[in-house]
């Protein structure tokens, strides 16, 4: 089963809602998929895990008997411990998932080489190797949806931290004075720039205005941003404020050549670009802003299966 020159790898996708595992090849193809719901609080997410797998494992077996693995990447919501390959730190979203010693169960469960990191890196992993990162050596991805979260690479490789913790850019401040974070911190770019946040913006500013039977989500919002809606665009005006604030600082900081922008949130297409792009230019450097792009992520749903899957190759020196 296992071959480390194999051109296949096994990628999985541990979210909130669902966990998505493929058989992909080095090259971000992907050839065979399994999904489940990842019953958070219902059952144990690792055993969600270790089941998804060996459902695409029995289906590929069905029909590509004889295919060999280079190994597991596993891309997961949560903080990660990413030498240990252990998931140091899980929300409620997740209950009773930190603290499990993911890489250690799946070796031992399917003997082969495992690699865990944050959802998001791997999603930067798809960026830099397939996407709109290919042949940038300094790229930023953040991905937008329920939270905000992030990472950096610098000189062609993921900065991961002491740990494996860097990244969290969501929990920039971008208002030292502003509303408080479940992260215990206050003003965090993701308490106006999440899906979340965004609803629950727009539905104070109706209530105000004596609306309270009004519970538009964040899709709602930015249809009625679109279509000319003054309280929404309000709410947009201030998440456009505090993303191009977060964008700016990390252009002074990191020097990248690109932004990428990911996740529910960047649905919201090419206006929120726009909006963004004037935003940081407004807020940066104009020597630190010249030449660097903003673009929306690559590939959708799968991006995270392929770009846990890539770690197998991307980090083989390592093993």
């Amino acid at each position: 089963m296992w071959d480390s020159e194999s051109p296949y790898a096994i990628g999985v996708d541990v979210g909130g809602t669902k966990i998505n595992a493929g058989i992909v090849t080095a090259v971000g193809e992907v050839l065979q998929t399994f999904s489940l719901s990842t019953l958070a609080g219902q059952e144990d997410t690792a055993d969600r895990v270790q089941e998804a797998i060996a459902g695409l494992l029995a289906e590929a077996r069905r029909e590509r008997p004889n295919l060999c693995y280079k190994g597991i990447g596993i891309g997961s919501a949560g903080q990660i411990d990413w030498v240990e390959g252990s998931i140091r730190h899980a929300t409620g979203l997740l209950p009773g998932y930190s603290g499990t010693k993911l890489k250690r169960l799946l070796e031992e469960r399917f003997r082969l080489p495992v690699r865990v990191d944050n959802d998001v890196n791997v999603l930067a992993l798809t960026e830099k190797l397939l996407g709109a990162g290919r042949g940038v050596r300094n790229l930023i991805c953040i991905a937008i949806g329920t939270g905000v979260g992030g990472a950096i690479v610098t000189d062609g490789r993921l900065v991961h931290g002491a740990w494996g913790g860097a990244g969290e850019l969501g929990h920039m401040t971008v208002d030292f004075r502003g509303e408080p974070c479940i992260c215990g911190g206050r003003g965090c770019l993701e308490q106006y720039a999440s899906g979340t946040s965004i609803a629950r913006r727009m539905r104070e500013r109706l209530a105000t205005c004596g609306r309270s039977e009004e519970r538009p989500d964040a899709r709602e919002a930015f249809a009625r941003w679109q279509a000319g809606d003054s309280i929404a665009a309000d709410v947009m005006n201030e998440m456009v404020a505090a993303l191009g604030a977060a964008v700016a600082s990390l252009i002074h900081m990191f020097n990248p050549e690109l932004i990428v922008i990911g996740g529910g949130v960047a649905e919201a297409g090419e206006a929120l670009l726009m909006r963004l792009h004037e935003e940081v230019r407004r807020r940066s450097m104009p020597s630190l802003a010249e030449g660097v792009r903003i673009q929306a992520a690559y590939r959708g749903n799968w991006s995270g299966t392929i770009g846990a899957a890539l770690q197998v190759w991307e980090y083989a020196d390592l093993e």
